[in-house]
């Protein structure tokens, strides 16, 4: 029997099930470990490693043949960094491994876990549960986890369980991450191991300054509502302090100015020493810091600074063997995100540098764009950038012991590919992902004076002289995240919508990733003008290299989150280019949204409050005048129900009619099965009717 598309999408959850990921590389090179589930629709990740020399695969840890109990027990912070990390798996989602890599902890349904990568046997530690984010040490001897807001340590045969610290008070919590790093700087995890493995760098986190939000479940009024610390632009952040503690006893607390660089970005902790990364609320600086883990005390290495912001990019701060800082820095002159080593660029200009994946010796491992629809491999070694992938699409990796791990997605093709390079050869790793009962056949323009890289899609079979179709927006087009990439699975989604009688354009504009610093920054105070501008002038030029396809007569917009505020500010904004618009988890009010991300593009509502009267959709409310659906998950906790709820209220005050779609029990993520897939074809039936002549 065929599966419809949007099913299969559910099902396989975006065709992100069976796709192998998390590699890491043992340090003598004889090993790969990594994960992925069973099938392409089969929700349960496994642990896996792969032989480098001969390239063969085995499984060694399979949650299904554990006597754990399912997702329904997993602990409220694990629940939490899924949310936040958007992982939409269950089973083992992560793990960590010692230094030589022969043992990995994991934990499932907040029970810990060990698994010999030699031999494959896994057996369960008797730790104070639920277990949060097992790490052990280097030289694997113990584990170290979170157990409620517990800094815990085990010994790696089970003994000797016990608490590091224990919190002052039920608003403190010891080796977690607050909500603003998790969400807005990627850092998931709250401490880390020493290299020799005595001692632990840990977070301390006071949320009693964090306002209290309340999300209910109005599906259940029985339930107790969730109490969510949600620091809100403008409010206060944790109080975030870095502690040294000593296995074997002692407690250090590491010094610098916190009261004008509150944000602990991350943390490196090599031969080398110590360093934190730090930023002031105003993020127009990062400040790398030496720490002592004698004393605690700091000293100044490395100061970046930015008159709009600093950007917090992955794999950074590292260091050579030779000890030079490898950073990362906004090259204003040549409009270009640079690798800096010692202080000095060793990217070239025009390389738009994505990550740092990794520094051995003098060689570093990074991704960076050419052109901003493709993401490459490359490697700077003995004074030369040499890029390691070919073709279009979207790659990355990892490197170490003269192993390099290879993924990608290509335009020209289906899935994922995964492949280990190493003195043995090259080894493919499989992916068991589904293949997609649609091909899209995407067109990729640039547009416009600025280039704005826009993709578009016409139904499957649609020619000249069929009729002219009726438009669809489909952007996210804000900061974080591009839609218009050289991968084929990217518009599946897009791809379908067309077959329901719609030109479907996706455009990247000004605020999006990949451009360099100006482009980024052309938001700075201002997300309506230069966001929708960019989207009109993709429509409008879009239309012009198809007159025969688009009927500018018939124009709507969807969108999710930032994409869902977008849609509604397009047919609040220009109802005269846009017909009709459905806004998913839109963020209406940005004074409810957090202060990390809020504040870096709009600043401190108290110093600038024009810019969140400007950027507010509820400001805008009066001149609704075309169909809008509100989509809000109710147990969202990132844009939480009051965006979308104020903006209802704000527009039957004026008078405006609109629909609202509640999704009882439902997050920011959307991960059900049934709710992802009929959520589409609700919105494929508002929009044709809206646009119905």
């Amino acid at each position: 029997m065929s599966i419809s598309y949007p099913r299969q999408s559910a099902r396989t959850r975006r065709f992100t099930l069976g796709v192998p990921r998390a590699f890491q590389i043992a340090p003598d090179g004889t090993r790969v470990a990594f994960l992925r589930t069973r099938a392409g629709d089969d929700p349960v990740t496994c642990l896996w490693t792969l032989d480098t020399a001969t390239g063969e695969e085995r499984l060694v840890a399979d949650p299904a043949a554990l006597d754990v109990p399912g997702e329904q027990d997993l602990p409220a912070a694990e629940r939490a960094r899924r949310e936040r990390a958007r992982e939409q798996a269950g089973g083992i989602v992560g793990y960590a491994t010692d230094r030589a890599m022969t043992q990995a902890v994991f934990t499932l349904a907040g029970r810990l876990h060990v698994a010999d990568l030699a031999s494959g046997r896994v057996r369960e530690l008797p730790a104070e549960p639920p277990v949060f984010d097992p790490r052990p040490d280097p030289a694997g001897r113990r584990i170290a986890y979170v157990s409620g807001r517990t800094l815990r340590v085990v010994e790696m045969d089970g003994s000797d369980d016990r608490a590091l610290v224990r919190p002052e008070s039920d608003q403190v919590s010891y080796g977690l991450a607050e909500f603003v790093a998790a969400e807005e700087m990627n850092r998931m995890r709250g401490y880390w191991w020493s290299p020799d493995g005595g001692t632990l760098l840990v977070a301390r986190v006071d949320e009693t300054p964090v306002q209290r939000w309340y999300i209910a479940d109005p599906a259940n009024p029985e339930r107790t509502p969730a109490e969510v610390a949600y620091p809100a632009a403008g409010t206060p952040n944790a109080l975030v302090n870095l502690v040294l503690l000593k296995v074997d006893g002692g407690r250090t607390a590491v010094a610098w100015d916190r009261g004008e660089f509150p944000y602990v970005v991350t943390t490196a902790w090599d031969r080398h020493g110590l360093l934190i990364v730090v930023q002031p609320r105003d993020q127009r600086s990062q400040r790398v810091l030496r720490v002592d883990p004698s004393n605690g005390e700091t000293s100044l290495l490395h100061n970046e600074h930015d008159p709009e912001w600093t950007d917090v990019v992955a794999g950074i701060p590292a260091r050579t063997d030779a000890g030079e800082l490898v950073w990362i820095t906004e090259d204003r002159t040549a409009d270009t995100r640079r690798i800096t080593v010692g202080g000095t660029p060793v990217t070239p200009p025009g390389l738009q540098v994505r990550s740092v994946l990794g520094v051995e010796g003098e060689s570093i491992l990074f991704t960076a764009s050419e052109e901003p629809t493709e993401i490459h491999l490359f490697s700077y070694e003995a004074e030369k950038v040499t890029r390691l992938t070919e073709g279009q699409g979207v790659f990355g990796g990892v490197r170490s012991s003269g192993i390099t791990v290879v993924t990608g997605s290509r335009l020209d093709r289906h899935g994922s590919e995964t492949e280990v390079r190493g003195p043995s050869g090259v080894h493919p790793i499989a992916s068991f992902a589904e293949t997609p009962v649609i091909t899209p056949a995407v067109e990729l323009l640039r547009v416009g004076d600025a280039e704005i890289r826009t993709a578009v899609l016409l139904p499957v079979g649609w020619k000249p002289g069929d009729g002219k179709l009726p438009v669809l927006l489909d952007p996210y087009g804000g900061p974080h995240a591009q839609r218009v990439l050289a991968v084929q699975r990217a518009y599946c989604e897009a791809q379908w919508l067309a077959d329901q009688g719609f030109a479907v354009v996706i455009a990247d504009g000004r605020g999006t990733p990949g451009r360099g610093p100006g482009w980024e920054r052309a938001v700075r105070g201002d997300f309506v003008g230069p966001v929708l501008d960019d989207q009109i002038t993709a429509l409008i030029e879009a239309a012009r290299q198809h007159p025969e396809a688009f009927d500018l007569d018939r124009v709507a917009i969807r969108g999710w989150s930032f994409g869902g505020w977008l849609a509604a500010l397009a047919v609040l904004r220009r109802p005269d280019v846009f017909h009709a618009g459905v806004a998913g988890a839109p963020v209406t009010d940005w004074r409810l949204y957090d202060t990390h991300y809020t504040e870096r593009y709009l600043g401190h509502p108290d110093e600038e409050p024009e810019g969140y009267t400007a950027n507010s959709l509820i400001e805008m409310a009066a001149g609704l005048d075309r169909p809008l659906m509100i989509i809000q998950g109710l147990a969202d906790d990132n844009v939480v129900a009051a965006h979308a709820l104020r903006l209802s209220s704000a527009l039957v005050a004026a008078g405006r009619p609109h629909s609202v779609l509640p999704l009882s029990g439902v997050t920011h993520m959307t991960p059900q099965e049934e709710i992802a897939e009929n959520l589409l074809l609700i919105q494929v039936d508002f929009l044709k009717s809206a646009l119905r002549r």
